[in-house]
Order: structure tokens, then C-alpha cells, then sequence
């Protein structure tokens, strides 16, 4: 799967918890909000914060861009990790391990490298060998 497609499966299926994501367009897609994030600090602290009064890399200035990168990305990166679970046979809730510290973490990071499924399950039919990059 290439990086364009994968981005925009998600933004079309932005609210979509339902389904399954393989591997690529779940790794796209973390690529694409680490990058989007990345520039919208820059342009905070380069153009937002001194309009805002602050120094540049100012802690205190607030990063209103980032602020609302984030809120923006939060639906569909969330949708995608469900999916994303989904496609290595686990139920979307398990996003919920993100929040226990270290264990819960690497437990979550192990799950979504896990590769994709190559038989059908409960949350859908195999797309293995459909889209492969």
C-alpha cells in the first residue's frame, strides 16, 4: 500500500471502528501524524509564537497549530488503531492498554507490529495479498 492511499483510506474512513487495517496503512498513517505534528511545532514556534508574544520554542507559548493538529488526527488515528487490532484478531477496546504504564505500552506496540492475519475473523474478511506495496 502505498503512503497517499493508506492516508486517504483513513481520512475516508476517519470514524470507521469497524473493519480491519493491515499493517501498511496503519504505519503510514503514524508516519503521516509524527510528520503533520512536526511542522505544526515548527509553525507554532516559529510563526504562532511570536505573534503571540512568546519567544521562539517558548514552553509557555501554548502551540495552538499542534493543539489542533492533535484534535484533529485524534478520530481517525483512533479508528485506525481499532482496525488496526482488529486485522490481528483483537477487540478495539485493547487501545485501552495504552494507559497502563510501560507494560500496557509495549503490550499495545507488540499487537499492532504483529502481521496481518491471514485468515478471515470476526471482524472481517483477510485482505492479505490484496494490497501489498
Amino acid at each position: 500500500m502505498k503512503f497517499s492511499y493508506a492516508i486517504s483510506n483513513v481520512f475516508s474512513n476517519f470514524a470507521e471502528f469497524r473493519g480491519r487495517a493491515g499493517r501498511h496503512e496503519y504505519w503510514w498513517w503514524c508516519l503521516f501524524v509524527a510528520l503533520a505534528l512536526v511542522a505544526m511545532v515548527l509553525v507554532d514556534n516559529i510563526v504562532s509564537a511570536p505573534l503571540l508574544g512568546f519567544e521562539m520554542f517558548s514552553m509557555r507559548a501554548g502551540h495552538p497549530l499542534s493543539a489542533l493538529t492533535v484534535a484533529l488526527l485524534a478520530l481517525p488515528t483512533l479508528a485506525v488503531s481499532s482496525r488496526r487490532l482488529h486485522d490481528v484478531g483483537k477487540p478495539g477496546w485493547l487501545l485501552l492498554a495504552g494507559f497502563v504504564p510501560v507494560l500496557g505500552n509495549l503490550y499495545l506496540l507488540w499487537l499492532l507490529t504483529r502481521p496481518t492475519s491471514t485468515r478471515d475473523n470476526r471482524y472481517g474478511s483477510s485482505v492479505f495479498g490484496l494490497q501489498r506495496t
